[in-house]
């Protein structure tokens, strides 16, 4: 890599002990001397993450553009978040009963994955909304849950795991593995204690449950599944054909799976799990599933009578599969519609069909190439609302009436508006290139900047990448990355990777297992066509990614240090034969396989990031600038990942091993220079919920490490950096006191 704008003599590293604990996988001797790192609450652990958090607070300090960033930032970032509008009320991450009275909703603490769920009473007056209370309506436990209520108000379903052994003194630092989680049934007013379990698969401790109920509250939809491969079982509950209380309601003891009487009676439509099945609305029991089937790109099938389905290979086509856009979703409305999204090319396209028939009645129009987040309306209403963005507009909200006699054009219903009155989204171009993979594979990339840029192979560059569990990188707003582009006259690329979504499940399948070595050759070519086309030099690029992308940007910076200045590596998944150990890891072998396994190592080892650590032979000898960010209450991807892969860097690079290296190489002393560091962030998890102000500060710190690796100039407009300096002490004010939808907003930049 490049020498970077930023230096850290070897003898600032901290020091961590090397315990080498030796083990054999199938004839390969591995070491694995940082596991005394595990430990999250080890003494030893927190000395470390102290020392190191030193260090990178030192070093950031040199950083001179992080305060004009984070001004600029700060105010872009303030605006009014808001989701789509449905019936019930306005707030995200919440469950409505379908009154509108009481609403379910989950809370997490210091960013953990564990939730605690409580109930909201409204009143429909103009009385606020009243906790049910702190004692049997808080449920405790909660982990990766659905949520939904039953029709009469009685209660609703949700997920646990149970009770443990000993209660932990701090939820989320735990690296425990969860196995054997519970579906319930939660009676207002009663202990969670007395909650029947509805069902669960003691036979496979790590299978996972959801569940909802159908908008005519008559059938409860189960769905199990393995891991986070796109296949479940789906099973349908008639909850009218259950036993009843003597006071008319469904009496869910009776089907307890561990202490009930009766056996709760399932239709099981699918027993396997060969494909991915999705109720999308019924009539009855004329069910309308979407469906992986022998359809990568996905296909709407009709059920005529659930009683009597039949095999699934036999469902019809209600809506074939297309031959090239990916089927994303279906919504429901009230009468013969139904609103139909896909992803054309990683863009945004809806249609409307006939709920009946499912043919096209049209195509709605889009204001361009972007994403629709929130779909919303149901099957009371004829009303649709729908949000859009893009890479440079924080979106808008459409309104639809589908009702006859309406125009069936969307209607703008609300556009975000940035507080920063010169941005104009018509100062920016944004353009979609396809790149020859090492394989030949056109890989899509959106690369967007400001119009008065002309490549000259000098412009600070952020490629960020993610490829992997189907998940769709699609052109969404990010105010960090619109800082990026203003305030440094830099370019974002945006890689659609295989292993995500994009193009359907065989998009996946060809970036999992033995084929993720596709992914990282993918974001390789991504890389090198930005320096090809002159949009920067190695010495101006950054990648990022997190959590499996964390994963990516640490390998390429393995197999191909010489392309990049700076690595922004968060929450990662790096120790890949040891990851499906901890806390929900053994779902992710569905994507990555099983180190366990011979044939599966084979080709897991060769690219795992913990253990491929090597100094470069030619050029400078150095990686580039590295900053390793995680939060210690990660039970997601848990940050011993992070320390791990942190420690191994800084003595295999710049300690001893390092000064090994360069004696038996002959290159003489130790050449890295470029800074190996991590940011851990206390009280903060895997993203979902950081407090506004904890997502400010990472953004700055991460932004403002990365422009100073590739010597960045600050090129803010004077007019609007006065601005931002005159209302800086507002704008933190206001993001502050952020409220619900802002949480969402803050989620998605973490």
């Amino acid at each position: 890599a490049p020498q970077t704008g930023l230096s850290v003599d070897p003898s600032r590293y901290p020091q961590v002990p090397r315990r080498d604990v030796d083990e054999n996988y199938y004839g390969v001797g591995l070491s694995d001397p940082y596991r005394c790192l595990e430990d999250a609450e080890a003494e030893e652990t927190k000395q470390f993450v102290a020392a190191q958090n030193k260090l990178t607070e030192e070093v950031l300090a040199e950083c001179d553009t992080r305060e004009p960033f984070r001004k600029l930032f700060t105010k872009l970032f303030d605006y009014p978040k808001f989701g789509a509008p449905f019936r019930a009320g306005t707030l995200s991450d919440i469950q409505w009963t379908d009154d509108g009275s009481l609403a379910a909703y989950s809370l997490s603490k210091g960013g953990s994955d564990w939730n605690t769920i409580q109930v909201l009473r409204v009143s429909g007056t103009d009385e606020p909304p009243t906790p049910l209370g702190a004692g049997d309506d808080v449920l405790e436990y909660v982990k990766f849950s659905s949520l939904a209520w039953t029709y009469d108000n009685r209660g609703f379903f949700y997920n646990r795991y149970p009770d443990p052994a000993s209660r932990p003194a701090d939820l989320g630092t735990e690296t425990d593995t969860n196995t054997n989680q519970l579906l319930c049934y939660h009676v207002l007013g009663t202990p969670q204690a007395s909650d029947p379990v509805i069902w669960a698969i003691p036979e496979h401790p790590t299978w996972m449950t959801g569940a909802n109920v159908t908008e005519d509250g008559r059938f409860l939809v189960l769905y199990v599944s393995q891991g986070c491969v796109p296949a479940n079982h789906l099973y349908v509950v008639d909850i009218q054909a259950l036993d009843k209380t003597p006071e008319g309601h469904t009496d869910w003891s009776k089907y307890d799976f561990f202490k009930g009487s009766k056996k709760l009676p399932l239709v099981k439509l699918v027993n396997d799990f060969s494909a991915s099945f999705s109720v999308s609305a019924n009539d009855g029991t004329t069910f309308y599933i979407t469906t992986n089937l022998d359809a990568p790109r996905y296909r709407l099938v009709k059920v005529a009578d659930i009683n009597n389905a039949g095999r699934p290979a036999t469902w019809p086509d209600h809506i074939p599969q297309h031959d090239k856009d990916v089927l994303k979703g279906v919504l429901a409305l009230k009468g013969d519609t139904m609103v139909v999204r896909y992803l054309r090319d990683v863009a945004a396209a809806l249609q409307l069909r006939s709920l009946s028939t499912g043919s096209l009645v049209r195509e709605l129009p889009l204001p361009g190439p972007g994403s629709v987040g929130a779909l919303s309306g149901d099957r009371k209403d004829t009303e649709l609302f729908f949000s859009f963005t893009d890479f440079v507009e924080p979106g808008a909200i459409y309104r639809l009436d589908t009702a006859p006699g309406s125009p069936l054009e969307p209607q703008l219903y609300r556009r975000t508006k940035l507080q920063v009155d010169d941005h104009d989204p018509q100062d920016y171009v944004t353009k979609q290139v396809f790149v020859p993979s090492l394989d030949g594979t056109p890989i899509p990339m959106f690369i967007t900047h400001r119009k008065d840029l002309r490549p000259e192979g000098s412009a600070p560059t952020l490629l960020y990448g993610y490829g992997g569990f189907n998940a769709s990188m699609t052109p969404g707003f990010s105010a960090s990355r619109l800082a990026f582009m203003r305030g440094y006259n830099g370019v974002f690329a945006l890689a659609n990777l295989r292993g995500g979504g994009e193009y359907g499940t065989a998009w996946r399948d060809a970036g999992s297992k033995e084929n993720k070595q596709n992914v990282f050759d993918d974001f390789q070519a991504c890389a090198e066509f930005l320096i090809r086309e002159r949009y920067c030099s190695p010495a101006t690029l950054t990648i990022q990614g997190g959590s499996n992308g964390g994963l990516l940007v640490a390998a390429c910076a393995n197999q191909r240090p010489d392309l990049y200045a700076c690595v922004l590596a968060q929450v990662g998944v790096l120790d890949m034969l040891r990851f499906h150990k901890f806390t929900i890891g053994h779902a992710w072998m569905t994507d990555y396989g099983d180190p366990d396994k011979a044939s599966d190592f084979e080709y897991i080892f060769p690219y795992s990031p913990l253990h491929n650590v090597r100094i470069p032979t030619g050029g400078s000898r150095q990686y580039p600038a590295m900053i390793f960010a995680t939060g210690d209450h990660d039970d997601r991807v848990v940050p011993l990942h992070s320390l791990k892969m942190l420690a191994t860097l800084q003595y295999q690079l710049a300690g001893e091993g390092a000064a090994e290296g360069a004696g038996e190489g002959g290159g003489g002393g130790v050449a890295q220079r470029n800074p190996l560091l991590a940011r851990v962030e206390v009280k903060a998890g895997h993203g979902a919920g950081k407090p506004t102000q904890k997502v400010i500060d990472e953004v700055v710190d991460l932004f403002g490490f990365a422009a100073k690796c590739m010597n960045a100039k600050w090129q803010e407009q004077p007019q609007c950096a006065q601005k931002a300096d005159k209302e800086e002490e507002e704008a933190v004010t206001a993001t502050a006191t952020a409220a619900a939808a802002a949480t969402a907003a803050a989620t998605a930049e973490a």
